[in-house]
């Protein structure tokens, strides 16, 4: 006998409100992902300080904006060059380790330009050497900490621990900066780099912390030739791992270019000054905060989710390029930063769910590809439309970017909907299996 729902009691609105809030914070339950996510957060903003002194540091250099987009550069170059590499070296070797040793770099080349500064040795070709270096160490650290996460949670939380890095991520990018602006103001640019040396002692030492038992551990595979080739036909062959990378490919090199277009904005279009550069950047960022918690609660994945996000991320974008004013650009930045971290959580999570152990580090070197190493691309060109231009037009073509990527998702998911193609008995038995990308949300 069937119960009339209308009769059910409702739960009160503070017990609702709890299960929200337990839902929106439920990878934290997990101990080991617990002490990873205290070490970033300790971390990430000494990340965020190093990032804004180091422009500053070139800028005193060589009073050059264009030495400051090349230093910028060299630390993404390797990343497009290398992190498909880095991503078979995180299959090929036990994560954590490895995230240990790149941490130590980390800091060994924050501390070495701390150095550098204030003992007043520091040249020029020296910070493009250190960029570099920070660049390469990213293309084995990016992919090895994305795949790690599904170590740690296992894939029941995998996107609510995803959702919560970047908030951690953008929350740490309005910290950082601010303590960099006071320490330059008053000890110098060198202590920012010390300081964040420092700040990887705490990963270090949270990662040590990490039990191991407790991890849903993937073996090592073997070294054998071919291996990188195999990880693209991998991706290649099948729908829910090839269509985010593309999607993200559109996106990553046309849209994710707010640090190029903003001061830009602020600047040409607003006739305003750091001030207004400093409302529109936390007007993003606060957005980024807020569609993060609110992702980490829904659970969303599969290519279906990521084209509602791409579509509302490219509606966002356009709004704000229409916009006629700095009040309405500040509301509508706000759903561009919300609608950002959707589309990248939502991405980031159909690739880790849907990738088997065996692949997940070169699946996630893609994702660092498209995401990260599309910047030198994307960059020059959007700030030269902005410039000839207006920086509305180079916000346009990231709107229309985004709804590209949205009508790529659709076209997969209305393909993908149908009953899929038998397949021989024992055929690719240990890849994951073939979940339909419309579907792909209801394995969390």
């Amino acid at each position: 006998m069937s119960v009339d729902n209308e009769h059910q009691p409702e739960l009160p609105a503070a017990e609702r409100l709890r299960h929200r809030v337990v839902a929106t914070f439920s990878s934290l339950r997990i101990r080991n992902y617990r002490l990873f996510f205290i070490g970033q957060s300790i971390s990430l903003p000494g990340t965020a300080m190093q990032t804004i002194a180091l422009s500053w540091l070139v800028l005193e250099l060589t009073h050059s904006g264009t030495v400051i987009g090349l230093v910028l550069a060299a630390q993404f170059v390797p990343v497009l060059l290398f992190a498909a590499y880095g991503g078979l070296v995180a299959d090929r070797v036990s994560k954590r380790p490895l995230i240990i040793v790149t941490q130590c770099i980390y800091g060994l080349l924050a501390l070495t330009l701390g150095l550098l500064v204030v003992t007043q040795v520091v040249e020029t070709w020296m910070v493009f050497v250190l960029a570099a270096c920070l660049g390469l160490v990213a293309s084995i650290d990016n992919p090895t900490r994305q795949s790690f996460m599904m170590e740690m949670v296992g894939s029941e939380h995998v996107q609510n621990a995803v959702s919560l890095n970047s908030v951690l991520v953008n929350g740490a990018r309005s910290v950082g900066p601010a303590i960099a602006g006071a320490l330059i103001a008053t000890v110098g640019v060198g202590v920012c780099f010390l300081v964040n040396a420092g700040s990887f002692i705490a990963v270090i030492i949270a990662l040590s912390l990490i039990r191991s038992r407790e991890l849903t551990r993937s073996e090592p595979i073997e070294r054998e030739p071919g291996q990188l080739r195999e990880g693209l036909r991998y991706v290649r062959s099948r729908s829910e791992l090839a269509m985010p990378l593309v999607m993200m490919a559109l996106v990553g090199t046309l849209a994710y270019e707010f640090p190029v277009l903003l001061p830009l904005i602020a600047h040409d279009t607003l006739h305003g000054g750091a001030e207004t550069f400093g409302f529109l950047t936390t007007a993003m960022g606060v957005g980024a905060v807020s569609g993060g918690l609110l992702i980490a609660g829904l659970g969303w994945s599969g290519v279906h989710r990521l084209t509602m996000s791409a579509f509302a991320f490219g509606v966002a974008i356009l709004l704000t390029a229409i916009a006629p004013g700095f009040a309405v650009m500040v509301v509508t930045l706000f759903f561009v930063g919300a609608a950002s971290i959707a589309f990248m959580s939502t991405g980031n999570t159909t690739l880790q769910l849907a990738s088997t152990p065996r692949f997940r580090g070169r699946v996630m070197a893609l994702w660092a590809i498209t995401f990260v190493g599309t910047t030198p691309i994307g960059g020059p060109i959007i700030g030269a439309i902005s410039e000839v231009l207006n920086p509305r037009y180079g916000l346009a073509i990231g709107g229309l970017a985004c709804l590209a990527a949205a009508i790529v998702g659709a076209i997969a998911v209305r393909r993908d909907s149908g009953p899929a193609p038998p397949r021989a008995l024992g055929s690719d038995s240990d890849a994951a299996p073939m979940i339909p990308t419309s579907d792909l949300s209801e394995t969390i």
